[in-house]
């Protein structure tokens, strides 16, 4: 007997962010009612999207712009995914107590219920990218979380590059990893090495999906922010299957709503064609938790 085929519509909201919380906010919760008229059954929101990125500097006033979870911003998202029937992938930066923050993924169930939190593991520190100033490596370990429409998984930004990340948020049985991001170009690099630099960010997150077997849905913001030279975000988020095909992608240079259409028998389909999960040698992975693996003595 036949059964009708899973199809998940999964929301990207590309937004460029200005000075102002509440109108980021405001703009933030438009575009999330517009994927919800477009059908999008899940939708994610940019790294950070209440202010601009503020890591470019390491200044102590910035952490005010901190906040509680629950807290104001999870409130406002739950009333808006109980209002539209939509799953809501937020990313905020966390005051969990005086002097200790995070930066953390809220995902939020069509009836408005916080489903869980997830907090960013890996911390850059390059220049204009100063998170270890800011935010305390994540103590929750990687998760999907099971929502009315799908089981997810969120990420945050550079965990992109870590495919321990996607591995194990795959392993938790997530049909689709969602990766809000606040990734550009520093503007005297861009002509030399900005499409390499591109091109390595997406073609790395599609070998997850192909790797693991899942959807991907990176969620990117947008515009010049900072004081010169400052960053230039580049856009261009995007969502692929598991096999790799890139589905939709947005502009490096506009704002934009992706609905995209997900057939999650895809994942059954392909990981029984390349069934990496199961000729995976876990009996021979131990070392992979070391550092380094250094010569040693025979």
């Amino acid at each position: 007997m036949s059964r009708t085929p899973r199809v998940l519509k999964v929301g990207l909201i590309q937004m460029q962010m200005g000075d102002l919380a509440a109108e980021n906010l405001r703009k933030a919760c438009a575009m999330l009612r517009q994927a919800a008229a477009q059908g999008a059954q899940v939708a994610c929101l940019p790294e950070l999207f209440l202010t601009p990125y503020f890591c470019q500097t390491e200044d102590s006033a910035k952490f005010d712009l901190a906040e509680p979870i629950p807290g104001p911003t999870t409130q406002v998202l739950s009333e808006l995914a109980r209002d539209t029937s939509m799953v809501i992938v937020g990313s905020l930066f966390e005051k969990r107590a005086p002097g200790l923050f995070h930066n953390t993924a809220v995902v939020l169930d069509v009836d408005g219920s916080l489903v869980g939190r997830y907090r960013k593991m890996h911390i850059p520190d390059d220049p204009l990218y100063y998170e270890k100033y800011y935010f305390t490596p994540g103590d929750l370990g990687f998760q999907a979380f099971e929502t009315k429409a799908a089981r997810v998984g969120a990420l945050v930004c550079w965990d992109q590059w870590y495919p321990e990340a996607a591995r194990l948020t795959a392993l938790k049985g997530a049909e689709v990893v969602f990766y809000p991001t606040a990734i550009g170009w520093h503007p005297a690099e861009k002509a030399t090495h900005g499409d390499a630099q591109y091109s390595a960010w997406e073609t790395m997150q599609r070998a997850h999906a192909i790797a693991n077997g899942v959807f991907v849905a990176a969620v990117n913001r947008l515009g010049h922010e900072g004081a010169p030279p400052g960053l230039e975000f580049w856009g261009g988020s995007f969502l692929c299957d598991p096999f790799g095909r890139v589905l939709a992608r947005a502009r490096h240079d506009a704002e934009e709503v992706l609905v995209v259409p997900c057939e999650l028998d895809r994942i059954e389909e392909t990981r029984r064609n390349w069934p990496f999960l199961r000729d995976r040698r876990i009996d021979a992975y131990g070392r992979i938790v070391e550092r380094f693996l250094d010569s040693r003595p025979g």
